[in-house]
C-alpha cells in the first residue's frame, strides 16, 4: 500500500515537474550561480547572475518573513564573507528542479571554520549542512531568494550551542522531567 502511495506520488511530481525549455535554462543559471560564484570563487560573476534589486529572505521560524536588499555588489560581499570563514566551503546540489519562473535547490554545504565569520573565532570544525533555497529568476537573472538552513545543526557541528540530546535534557531538568 505505501509503496502504491509513493508511485502515485512520483507519477504527480513527475507531470507537474516536466522541464520547460525556460526551465531548464532558469535551473542552468542557477547551477552556474553555485558552481562559478560559490565554488569556484568567481565572484564577479554575479554581475551577470543577479538582478540589480534582488532580495533576499532568510526564513526563520517564529521570525517574521523580512528580506535584505542583495544586488551583485551585496552578494559578493555576502559570498567573501562565508569564505573568509569558510576557505574550503564547497557545495552540491542535491535536487534541483523549477516551475513558474522559479527554481527550487536542496543543497549541501560543506566546509571547515578557519577563519572568523560573523565575528566568531575559527572553530577549526568541519561542517556538513543542508540547505534549500527557492530562486526567482527575472530576465535571466536571480531576482529573489528564500533561503532555509539547517541552523540548529550548524551551530551544534561549529560547538556554538549543546546537541540535540543535551538540549532535550537541559528542557527536561527546566521544567522538572527526568532525562
Amino acid at each position: 500500500m505505501a509503496a502504491e502511495r509513493n508511485t502515485r506520488t512520483v507519477a504527480a511530481v513527475s507531470r507537474d515537474a516536466t522541464p520547460t525549455a525556460v526551465g531548464s535554462e532558469n535551473e542552468k543559471l542557477v547551477r552556474r550561480f553555485i558552481e562559478e560564484v560559490w565554488n569556484r570563487r568567481k565572484l564577479d560573476v554575479a554581475d551577470e547572475l543577479i538582478a540589480g534589486d534582488c532580495q533576499t529572505y532568510q526564513l526563520r521560524s517564529g521570525a517574521a518573513l523580512t528580506s535584505v536588499s542583495r544586488g551583485p555588489a551585496a552578494m559578493k560581499a555576502h559570498v567573501a564573507e562565508w569564505l573568509r570563514g569558510f576557505p574550503d566551503l564547497k557545495f552540491t546540489i542535491e535536487q534541483i528542479f523549477s516551475a513558474r519562473g522559479k527554481v527550487f535547490t536542496q543543497s549541501l554545504m560543506q566546509a571547515t571554520h578557519t577563519g572568523t565569520w560573523l565575528e566568531i573565532p575559527a572553530t577549526n570544525k568541519q561542517v556538513t549542512v543542508r540547505m534549500m533555497t527557492v530562486h526567482r529568476i527575472v530576465e535571466r537573472k536571480i531576482a529573489e531568494d528564500w533561503v532555509l538552513v539547517e541552523s540548529l545543526g550548524f551551530f551544534q557541528q561549529l560547538g556554538l550551542i549543546a546537541t540535540t540530546p543535551e538540549l532535550l535534557s537541559q528542557a527536561r531538568m527546566q521544567f522538572g522531567r527526568s532525562a
